[in-house]
């Protein structure tokens, strides 16, 4: 059975709360809503734990289980990689958390690293990891993400490049 996760992270709340919760799925049903009770104020209703149960995503296996050189499996299976020129970072980085807050638990993407080119200044790389290439387009699809776009667009000087990349080997190193 596929283990589930309940990551608070993905759900802006006022107290930026960081606590994932993995486990079986009752399990996870069970503390989570023990937590969204006692941390964040929630009432203990049924409507909860079925609110709860609907969000969990199931958990990406550890790098080690899939084993050094492995292909990806269910874990990190599709990569966007997005080639941008800016002298607006601090603006980008605004309108980046603003998609964060507004995407928080429909976003299908696991995880982005921003990184600045040493070589060449206000020349960035953003990898963004998605469970697979439908779940990219289905986050591509999200309006707020044609907002972002739009609007991070607006900030570059010229035209982003988008790479979509199949993840043929992930390790940990």
């Amino acid at each position: 059975m596929t283990r589930k996760v309940a990551d608070c992270r993905n759900y802006p709340s006022e107290m930026n709360c960081t606590l994932t919760i993995s486990g079986e799925e009752d399990e996870v049903v069970r503390a989570a809503a023990e937590h969204a009770i006692s941390v964040h104020g929630h009432d203990d209703t049924p409507e909860l734990r079925d609110d709860i149960r609907r969000l969990l995503e199931d958990e990406a296996p550890a790098a080690a289980e899939a084993g050094a050189g492995a292909p990806a499996g269910n874990g990190m299976n599709f990569v966007q990689l997005i080639e941008f020129r800016t002298t607006k970072r601090d603006e980008m980085n605004q309108l980046i958390d603003e998609w964060e807050k507004a995407t928080g638990g429909k976003r299908t993407a696991s995880r982005a690293v921003l990184a600045a080119d040493h070589e060449q200044p206000n020349s960035y790389y953003e990898f963004v990891e998605f469970p697979s290439y439908d779940e990219a387009m289905r986050n591509s699809a999200l309006p707020e993400t044609e907002t972002l776009s739009r609007r991070m667009r607006d900030l570059c000087d010229g035209e982003p490049t988008f790479h979509n990349l199949d993840v043929v080997r992930a390790e940990k190193l």
